[in-house]
């Protein structure tokens, strides 16, 4: 999604997770130092609305893996905890830099334990097994919604996970980077060719050629999750080579969209908003609203649901007709012909008659991956095995 990162897929939880996504395709529908709120804080009424337990606020933990301004992934999480803060009869605590070890564990614990937390919120792949379990498991009162789509029937009824998946967030991204490119030549900087980034960079293509079908995009696949050097190292070479978009999936997208902003070509993001690092050639980014999700989880907690009776699913998940994903800022290369054309597709997509997988869809070497006449939702198993790039890109699987 240093050797906190070694198995680090945030946007990884995605790796095993995302092989689940076909499991919670109906449960998508069911919802239609320690920085913390001052205890007692007023949300838009102006009044500390009390909770079920006796007038005191319901204390919600989050846990991030790096700093909440990285501009990437954390700082998206960080945003959906912002979203929550101010609601009367919330109190939010929160941890950054958290490594995926048994540090977090205590990290929880003590969020538990000295700020009262009944709900946590730990928002890395690698905080789940064996850690979100463990502490699950001594404290059966408290619930821990996840980050990722790695929870299955058996685990403890107070654990649920929720994720949002961006596959016609980059359809929209990549029919913008289309229209804003002058040399029909695209790169991309991904961190490894695994079925989640895979699936990203051929929403984004199939996107780019449903508005210009010749155009190619370049890979640089860099490794791992968080290398800069590489990542500006990747960025340099494919707009050596002629690209003036660069699409990105890292961790933190901040080198890449720096670096292209440096060489004076566009960029796409992801994660959460990277506009400000771009003023110039920043096009627009699929990001995570993890807001939404935040509000309805809060919604029913007040009203006394929770995983445990049933009140709350233990699987979420969505994508852009649930308002779990969207676009960041569009840059000032995006017309208002292409935002139009934005408007237009999403309401295609949201009305499902654009559908990002549909057949005839060819892969890098010619051959035909999805027939002719197939359509697959997002959540479509299907989707989870893709190990191949699209028509019209170049780069290694492997």
């Amino acid at each position: 999604m240093s050797t906190k990162r070694s198995l680090y897929l945030p946007r990884r939880q995605v790796i095993r997770g995302i092989l689940a996504t076909a499991a919670f395709g109906a449960t998508s529908k069911l919802w239609t130092g320690c920085s913390s709120t001052p205890e007692g804080a007023s949300g838009p009424g102006g009044d500390a609305s009390p909770t079920a337990e006796g007038g005191k606020p319901i204390v919600i933990g989050f846990i991030y893996n790096a700093p909440k301004d990285d501009y990437g992934w954390n700082q998206a999480q960080a945003t959906g905890a912002a979203a929550i803060a101010s609601i009367a009869g919330i109190k939010i605590v929160e941890q950054e830099s958290v490594p995926e070890t048994k540090e977090v564990q205590e990290v929880m614990r003590n969020m538990i334990e000295q700020d009262s937390a009944t709900v946590i919120i730990p928002t890395s792949f690698g905080y789940f097994d064996p850690h979100v379990l463990q502490v699950a498991k001594d404290y059966p009162e408290v619930q821990f919604f996840h980050s990722g789509t790695l929870w299955k029937e058996g685990l403890p009824k107070n654990v649920g996970s929720y994720f949002a998946l961006v596959d016609e967030g980059q359809y929209l991204a990549g029919r913008i980077a289309a229209q804003a490119s002058k040399s029909g030549k695209i790169g991309f900087v991904g961190a490894k060719p695994i079925n989640p980034v895979l699936r990203n960079i051929n929403s984004f293509m199939l996107g780019v050629r449903s508005v210009k079908p010749n155009v190619k995009m370049q890979v640089i696949f860099t490794g791992d999750w968080s290398l800069p050097v590489k990542e500006a190292e990747a960025t340099n070479s494919l707009v050596d080579q002629g690209a003036d978009v660069i699409a990105v999936h890292v961790d933190s997208p901040k080198v890449v969209i720096e670096t292209a902003e440096k060489r004076g070509v566009l960029s796409s993001g992801f994660h959460s908003d990277q506009s400000a690092l771009a003023p110039k050639g920043y096009l627009t980014g699929t990001m995570y609203n993890w807001g939404t999700i935040h509000k309805k989880y809060v919604e029913l907690l007040k009203s006394g649901k929770t995983l445990m009776n049933g009140g709350i699913p233990h699987q979420v998940i969505g994508g852009i007709a649930e308002d779990y994903i969207s676009l960041a800022t569009f840059g000032p290369a995006v017309t208002d012909a292409i935002k139009k054309d934005v408007e237009a597709t999403k309401a295609k997509i949201v009305d499902g008659s654009t559908v990002v997988y549909t057949g005839p869809i060819k892969d890098n070497g010619g051959a035909v991956k999805i027939p002719g006449g197939k359509k697959y939702p997002v959540t479509a198993q299907e989707l989870t095995q893709i190990d191949w790039l699209a028509e019209g890109v170049s780069g290694k699987t492997s």
